[in-house]
């Protein structure tokens, strides 16, 4: 039986620590091949992809990459638990993959495996000591922290979820579990840099790193920590004027969405709560630059990272009803491009909703919610493009073909 490899990856952009992960998982997964389930034009954080899902297509297939299956932009854009369900629900509907590898702060495993069983079954005395640290204002992430530091009496399970990769691990463990999938888990520690970095060490930066590179025009230094090829896509795009540095590119368009929305509406977005809304349509009204009215709304309880995200919610139209959906459903596999050896996986998809061709898929899908899910895809594809200095096309879902490389 061969051994094929999943990688739940941004790619945003590919740089050397991306080929280190890719060459350690495919040796210690003994894998023939390895599939990527990539996020497309807006990311995990609530923030843009430098390039396109199509050039980190390239970028991935050059650098050990067989197949690329993205991953819809309603799971890119939610928080860790709904991303990492909705790449293990993919993974699943592939229905050939053995292993799955993931980054990691942490060394240890075990702690990982612990903190995910605790997720998982959600014990009452861990419940109580999470509710009390909401209810005091905290916010998730550091009132999970808390919690989690008290039940096992221990800092070092609190330190382990301060790690943005660490927390991607627990959360693809615990998706494995409630899925009942028999994807065995690969963890390789991350090395040298971590996710939110800046530094530079030896021929590693983080993909926060190198963008912020390309935003203080160091591209000298980027070529330093990434791969030829990868950077080659990069400068092209850097060249052509066909890229998003990041969320200001539409500032204007947030702001107008949001002026024109009531607060009830501001209300039904995803991870909205608590009275946020009111907040958020109060900061609004008072400035027109995201920067600072990501400033305005932020505090102890409600993180930069959870802002961003529900800007981006409003700019794409994403409701409550749409990310519950997404939590249910059984999402299609749309393939963005594979290898020549990549290609054999093709016919060996299980799903029966396989997109090689929207416009095809579009013709015989009957599915609501599948429909629902492309429509959000194809609009993240069109707005994402109005940043560009050039070139700036719509409907680009249809007119972009299979991405094969040799």
């Amino acid at each position: 039986m061969e051994n094929v490899l999943g990688i739940v990856a941004e790619y945003n952009p590919m740089h050397n620590g991306h080929v280190y992960h890719i060459q350690n998982a495919k040796e210690r997964s003994n894998s023939d091949y390895t599939v990527a389930i990539m996020t497309g034009n807006f990311t995990q954080r609530g923030n843009t992809s430098v390039v396109s899902k199509w050039e980190k297509t390239k970028m991935a297939l050059q650098n050990g990459i067989d197949l690329v299956v993205e991953l819809p932009t309603i799971y890119s854009i939610s928080s860790a638990e709904n991303f990492a369900s909705g790449a293990i629900k993919i993974m699943e509907e592939l229905g050939f993959l053995t292993h799955i590898s993931f980054g990691m702060e942490e060394q240890d495993v075990s702690l990982i495996n612990n903190i995910a069983n605790i997720l998982t079954k959600e014990p009452v005395e861990y419940s109580k000591i999470l509710k009390e640290e909401l209810e005091k204002g905290q916010s998730f992430p550091r009132a999970r922290e808390i919690a989690l530091t008290r039940y096992f009496n221990d800092e070092t399970y609190g330190e382990v979820v301060r790690g943005s990769n660490n927390i991607l691990a627990i959360e693809y463990i615990k998706a494995i579990r409630k899925q009942k999938s028999n994807l065995i888990p690969v963890g390789i520690k991350r090395e040298k840099v971590f996710y939110n970095s800046k530094k530079i060490i030896d021929e590693y930066a983080s993909s926060t790193g190198i963008r912020n590179l390309l935003v203080t025009n160091q591209l000298e230094e980027a070529t330093r920590v990434m791969p030829s090829n990868a950077f080659s896509i990069l400068y092209d795009n850097l060249k052509n004027g066909t890229y998003s540095l990041d969320l200001t590119n539409y500032s204007n368009m947030i702001i107008y969405k949001f002026r024109n929305m009531t607060v009830k509406e501001i209300g039904n977005l995803p991870d909205v709560s608590e009275g946020l809304e009111y907040l958020i349509k109060d900061a609004v009204g008072k400035t027109n630059n995201i920067v600072e009215l990501i400033n305005l709304i932020k505090n102890k309880r409600y993180t930069q990272t959870r802002i961003q995200r529900i800007l981006v919610y409003g700019l794409l139209g994403i409701t409550k009803k749409d990310m519950e959906m997404s939590k249910k459903v059984i999402p299609y596999v749309r393939v963005l491009g594979c290898t020549e050896n990549g290609k054999k996986l093709l016919a060996k998809i299980k799903s029966k909703n396989v997109i090689t061709s929207v416009k095809k898929f579009e013709n015989k899908n009957k599915n609501i919610k599948l429909k629902r899910m492309l429509e959000i895809d194809k609009m993240a594809s069109d707005i994402y493009t109005i940043a560009y200095k050039n070139n700036s096309a719509c409907s680009l879902d249809y007119t972009k073909g299979l991405i094969i490389t040799k």
